[in-house]
């Protein structure tokens, strides 16, 4: 397993060539869908995530309409201070360079290999691809609050500010949360997502002993199996919930523990919420950097590192350290002021 296992160096890179291997078996799939939509909508400008290929090749027959969008920053452009988001650590600039270099080779090889048989019934060569790469409008959806833009960046690359769906329209709680909530005014929310790990019930004993024997109330959301609701815990102190809407229980705790996905570590910060990431998988470790930086948390430890030894000091000086939380909630303060609908429009019409 890629995410959480406590694998060697080596076997993790056996693990993700397979994962590499069996997504482009997926990829070539897509791409036939993705080019059936594209022939049948006939559209004017494409807005495409990482996971799409076919807009890149459309880009090169139809430049400056195919628009790349992520909501991860250190992925196509060197950013100075951070190596690329596949890599950890900060090796200067001149190696932090190189690693988006090397990034950018493997994905211009990948988009070449399995766009092959379409690139030739269209009379497109492999060395168009990079150059389309790099000339393609970008918009990062990430928080400048967070990241901020890069001066140095060409001009058709823009942070827009994160941008959240609601997702709460429907949802209503029991009656065991609000009495849990009620009952406990300082709360921590631990979620880990969509992550999974070869080991949640014992990831999840090591955190419910670490918050019991501290006093520490939390609601423990199981999501995907990352984490295991026990047969037996202490009802007063814990609150297992299965799916619940962020934007809905992030404004009612007052830290939160969590994966560190994109979406997760800007919506704990919009709501004011000191944070702490326990990352799994690629740009995980690059939000655990980011955050610990912007002092809302302590630095989190990697899912595969997890340990009472370790989390106990981080969890207690997460939940105790008024000043993270401040900082937290100066940082929503800012993402309040953002005006991401304006800046989105620009890069979209421009």
């Amino acid at each position: 397993m890629v995410m959480g296992g406590n694998n060697s160096r080596l076997k993790k890179i056996e693990l993700y060539y397979r994962l590499y291997r069996d997504s482009a078996k997926v990829n070539a799939v897509l791409l036939g869908q993705q080019a059936a939509i594209v022939k049948d909508e006939v559209p004017d400008r494409i807005i495409y995530g990482g996971k799409a290929i076919y807009p890149i090749i459309w880009g090169i027959q139809n430049p400056g309409k195919a628009i790349a969008l992520s909501p991860v920053p250190c992925l196509i452009h060197p950013v100075r201070d951070l190596p690329h988001l596949g890599f950890n650590g900060n090796y200067g600039a001149l190696l932090n360079k190189a690693t988006y270099g090397l990034a950018n080779f493997g994905l211009v090889r990948h988009i070449a290999s399995t766009t092959k048989e379409l690139r030739e019934t269209l009379g497109i060569d492999s060395s168009q691809i990079k150059p389309a790469i790099l000339a393609q409008k970008m918009i990062y959806t990430v928080s400048p609050t967070l990241f901020p833009q890069r001066p140095y960046w060409p001009q058709h690359v823009k942070v827009v500010g994160y941008r959240e769906r609601k997702k709460n329209r429907n949802w209503k709680p029991d009656q065991a949360l609000n009495e849990f909530l009620n009952r406990n005014k300082k709360v921590l929310f631990v979620t880990f997502g969509s992550m999974t790990n070869p080991e949640p019930e014992e990831k999840t004993a090591i955190i419910l002993d670490i918050l019991e024997r501290n006093s520490i109330p939390a609601i423990i959301n199981t999501a995907s199996g990352g984490l295991k609701k026990p047969v037996s815990y202490n009802s007063k102190t814990f609150h297992f919930v299965e799916q619940i809407p962020y934007d809905w229980i992030f404004p009612k705790v007052y830290a939160v523990l969590h994966h560190g996905g994109s979406g997760t570590t800007h919506t704990a910060l919009k709501y004011g919420c000191a944070a702490m990431i326990i990352p799994h998988i690629i740009d995980q470790f690059l939000w655990n950097v980011l955050i610990s930086n912007k002092g809302v948390g302590p630095k989190g430890i990697p899912i595969n590192k997890l340990s009472k030894a370790l989390l106990e000091p981080k969890l207690v000086d997460l939940f105790s350290t008024k000043e993270y939380r401040r900082k937290a909630e100066g940082i929503a303060e800012e993402m309040s002021k953002e005006k991401l609908d304006d800046l989105f429009y620009e890069v979209l019409s421009s």
